[in-house]
């Protein structure tokens, strides 16, 4: 069974990775509310905000989930962990949805190609930056560095 790294010594990269996606996202949301302030909250207009198309809908769920990936890049605890991963999963999720219905009236959240591609692109990376940054006891960690170095002698114990 795989094992996530514990305590990796890139961990406060990969949390400041996850916190300028984080900060991206909020800057591009408070924007694009400026941007769509006062159209339809579902609104499928021209409005575009760093480069990104947008509406009001998407714009608030824009600031709301860059707060929560700033709130988690900043903890030191297993939270970020599990955040980016999550995270990643629903940024996939999202984007491979919202990519299958970009010519339909279903495109509700108004996105556009580049939008999936910059939505693809923040999943893959808070995915990664969710799979190195646990945090754990220095006993933990040592424990996992040993069985990933030893898995043949670990088998042959049991």
């Amino acid at each position: 069974m795989a094992h996530f790294p514990v305590n990796h010594p890139a961990r406060p990269l990969y949390r400041v990775i996850a916190g300028l996606i984080g900060l991206y996202i909020l800057v591009f949301g408070v924007w694009g509310v400026f941007e769509t302030w006062g159209q339809p909250l579902f609104d499928r207009g021209p409005n575009w905000a760093l480069g990104l198309r947008t509406n009001l809908a998407f714009s608030l769920v824009s600031v709301v989930f860059g707060i929560v990936l700033m709130i988690g890049a900043s903890r030191r605890s297993n939270l970020g962990h599990y955040m980016n991963l999550t995270a990643g999963a629903v940024f996939m999720v999202t984007s491979l949805a919202m990519m299958s219905v970009l010519q339909t009236t279903v495109n509700f959240l108004n996105f556009s190609m580049s939008t999936v591609i910059v939505s693809m692109l923040f999943g893959l990376l808070l995915l990664a930056t969710g799979l190195y940054d646990k945090v754990g006891t220095d006993e933990h960690a040592e424990e996992e560095r040993r069985r990933r170095q030893h898995p043949i002698s670990e088998a042959g114990a049991r």
